[in-house]
């Protein structure tokens, strides 16, 4: 059951309709997240330390996002990650800032020209639920992209590859967890000694389930689902569905910055060992979604 409506007012504006970027792990939703960051009436952030700190505090123990005050903690981080301030985009990673262009304090945007606010931090799929309660007019936007690709980006990601050191699984750490892609407690010890190839497939895995559910649950009016590929290969008809799925003008010359991304790049860059894994543990969803051939 939904939430009654909640009106939230950052910087004197009614956040309305915002949209959330999702997609597993180096899915594409920083491309996206880039070309809606420069699209005009956008305030788009992505990966402030403020919204960081729940996205993990509820990935590590799941039953936090599903309690009631969840909504209220979530909401309350992206009105802070919102807030338009003299030195505000100082306290943005450096991913955000050169999607945004910044090259001084900022601010990014001039509040007077916010007409519609976003996220597009790494992970927001594992809290996609929330998001929903948070904000029942939220418009969604998930990224899929083939898993093997997406593990090749993990491996290279000293980021991604953390979370599956032994001393980021604190005490508190619940299982079943999906932000891991552990579904029961009893494979928690298969998963500690599974490879990182593996684990990083689990993930995609994961959050291609997750990504299912959406598309069954919500309305085709609040999400749209998008390939990695289309971006890539096809992005003028890939910024026009969002452009129409969103209602705004949406900058395709922003996509790429500094070059086109690359598909398929999995056959120089995994190794034998580790795509055999790959494709054992995500084999149905790889197949599902058209990836790899039965």
């Amino acid at each position: 059951m939904r939430l009654p409506p909640h009106i939230l007012v950052v910087n004197g504006i009614k956040v309305r309709r915002p949209v959330f970027l999702l997609g597993a792990p180096h899915s594409g939703t920083d491309l996206l997240g880039r070309a809606l960051k420069r699209s005009p009436g956008f305030h788009l952030t992505m990966g402030r330390a403020c919204v960081a700190h729940v996205l993990y505090a509820f990935a590590r123990k799941p039953s936090i996002g599903e309690s009631s005050g969840a909504v209220r903690v979530l909401r309350d981080a992206l009105a802070e990650s919102w807030q338009v301030m003299p030195d505000s985009c100082r306290l943005c990673g450096a991913a955000c800032r050169e999607a945004g262009g910044v090259t001084g304090g900022g601010p990014c945007v001039a509040t007077a020209e916010v007409t519609r606010f976003g996220d597009a931090s790494p992970d927001l799929i594992y809290s996609a639920a929330t998001l929903l309660r948070a904000f029942p007019d939220a418009r969604f936007v998930q990224i899929v992209r083939d898993g093997r690709d997406v593990v090749a980006d993990m491996l290279a990601d000293p980021a991604c590859l953390a979370w599956f050191k032994p001393a980021m699984l604190s005490g508190e750490t619940e299982f079943p967890n999906a932000f891991l892609g552990v579904n029961r407690d009893e494979h928690l010890d298969k998963w500690k000694g599974m490879p990182v190839a593996g684990k990083s497939a689990l993930r995609w895995r994961s959050a291609v389930r997750l990504s299912a559910t959406l598309r069954r649950d919500l309305p085709e009016d609040q999400l749209l689902t998008l390939r990695f590929e289309d971006l890539a290969l096809r992005p003028a008809q890939a910024v026009a569905s969002v452009a129409a799925f969103l209602g705004t003008r949406v900058s395709k010359v922003a996509l790429y910055g500094g070059g086109r991304p690359e598909t398929g790049t999995w056959r120089a860059r995994l190794r034998p060992d580790d795509l055999a894994l790959v494709e054992k543990v995500a084999r149905q969803e790889l197949t599902t979604l058209g990836y790899l051939t039965s």
